[in-house]
């Protein structure tokens, strides 16, 4: 039996160690001259103790710091849609039907802080670690399938905005909207936060999507254009502001409590994984960009191809190590499935991970929750919190920590099919997407909710903009005004009645 198996063995012996493995006698009292006396310094079970209590958090992640997760397993369909999924993709997890994928969730809300209430109005998070054959997949995406911004260069000031003034630490709403009101594009993703749909009532009952354009790519190296989404199958469900008051007046932690306590009984989340496809192109016929992640791919164009389902059948056995210290990356792809050039998902690749070197440490992805499953050869070295060498207990020779070599180091896998060549060509600019048009589907989104949700929507606008500066709600109004008359029109008046 290895060291590893002796110490997750149900027989192993209930003796209170410390970290060195020395078992504690007397856990109750420090050593000191006399009963009375001063504490003396050789008290190593203490120091051990209270030193590593100091160091127990870690940094509180910048945006999802409140979250919840969950084991669970990926089952694909084998086929996406009625085609067989390796028309689109080579990636391994979807090819046979019935093919199981272990998967870990982080559920999350966005802008607050790890321990505020999971009723406020925000975006939240939906991550999904898949543990594949071929190494990890991070889907990572929120539940309201768009963004408010296009470029990632703006994505500290969205974050900035919405968090607390750094003066006050108080989150302040003229603040948000002083920034909103300068960001059309953002009206899309406004309507539906600031609608029924912007409070969550639990996370087993929420959609999620992936928001980015991805790529899949076949055998061949075709690719098409892809968004990810989560259908729940237990129903959507939201909370009014008033009903949020209500279960926040009793219970903070409702969501959170809400997910672990159906899973011990059995009652299982379940969702089914949907995709939307396009051809890899840019599309002239229609009036948006594509990889626009303020925008939203009309259903009724490009409907949603069921491709798995994915079960969450398993609570964590402990938070810290498995949901706080969980790290995913927008850029954690499997062969098979790509990037597109979606300048947001470009950022994001690029800043999840560095964010999570950061706060969990280099050698993050050797931690159990982050690890893959598969085998893990690397010529990484070194490092703060190293504990292990990738490779090595495989075979590999630990002199070699490079490649190419001739004594016996790594080698490079072979392909699994054609690559993708995609041929880009152009200037070099600072400059928007041709095709912004920020304003045509918020205001196609005012007009499909029903009446309740349009005067909830409209509600939620005028209570929070009552309070912002006037050059503000003006801004405000004249963007929703684009959006849709009616609807600019209604917080207009709302405003101006809250003025009397």
């Amino acid at each position: 039996m290895t060291d590893e198996q002796q110490q997750n063995s149900g027989n192993q012996d209930q003796t209170l160690t410390n970290r060195q493995g020395h078992p504690i006698s007397d856990n109750q009292n420090t050593r000191t001259v006399g009963d009375r006396g001063p504490t003396v310094l050789e008290n190593y079970n203490f120091l051990e103790k209270i030193t590593h209590f100091d160091r127990e958090r870690i940094p509180e992640r910048v945006v999802h710091a409140r979250g919840a997760g969950a084991h669970g397993y990926f089952e694909a369909y084998g086929t996406i849609g009625n085609e067989p999924a390796s028309k689109y993709t080579r990636a391994k997890l979807f090819q046979e039907k019935g093919k199981i994928t272990p998967v870990f969730v982080r559920f999350s809300s966005v802008i607050h802080g790890g321990h505020s209430p999971e009723t406020l109005r925000d975006p939240r998070g939906f991550a999904t670690k898949f543990y594949t054959e071929d190494g990890n997949w991070d889907l990572v995406g929120n539940n309201l399938k768009i963004f408010f911004i296009r470029d990632p260069i703006k994505f500290p000031d969205l974050v900035h905005a919405f968090k607390p003034d750094p003066v006050t630490n108080r989150q302040d709403v003229n603040r948000i909207f002083d920034f909103i009101s300068h960001i059309p594009e953002a009206m899309h993703m406004i309507t539906w936060l600031f609608s029924p749909w912007g409070i969550p009532a639990n996370y087993r009952q929420m959609e999620g999507s992936g928001v980015n354009t991805y790529k899949m790519v076949n055998a061949d190296g075709v690719g098409h254009i892809v968004k990810y989404f989560w259908v729940p199958k237990a129903g959507v469900k939201n909370l009014t502001l008033a009903q949020a008051e209500e279960v926040q007046a009793k219970n903070f932690n409702h969501a959170t409590q809400d997910l672990y306590e159906a899973i011990e009984r059995g009652d299982y989340p379940e969702w089914e994984f949907c995709v939307q496809i396009m051809s890899d192109d840019e599309h002239p016929e229609l009036d948006f960009d594509p990889l626009d992640p303020t925008k939203i791919w009309s259903p009724e164009q490009f409907p949603l191809l069921p491709i798995g389902r994915m079960v969450l059948d398993k609570n964590p056995t402990n938070y810290f190590a498995e949901v706080e210290q969980a790290a995913f990356g927008a850029g954690v792809l499997v062969d098979g499935l790509d990037f597109s050039d979606d300048k947001l998902l470009q950022g994001r690749t690029f800043s999840y991970s560095d964010t999570q070197r950061y706060r969990v440490g280099t050698n993050y992805l050797q931690l159990p929750i982050n690890r893959a499953k598969a085998q893990v050869a690397t010529n990484l070295r070194d490092g703060q919190m190293a504990y292990h060498v990738d490779g090595v207990e495989a075979g590999e020779n630990p002199h070699v920590n490079y490649e190419p070599s001739s004594m016996g180091g790594l080698k490079e896998a072979p392909k699994a099919g054609k690559d993708r060549t995609p041929y880009v060509q152009g200037p070099v600019v600072r400059q928007k997407i041709s095709r912004t048009n920020d304003y045509k589907q918020a205001g196609e989104r005012y007009r499909t909710f029903q009446d309740s949700e349009r005067d909830d929507l409209i509600l939620n606008l005028v209570t929070a903009l009552k309070t912002c500066n006037p050059d503000i709600q003006e801004r405000m109004v004249g963007h929703l005004m684009q959006c849709d008359a009616e609807y600019g029109t209604r917080v207009k008046e709302g405003l101006e009645q809250a003025k009397m």
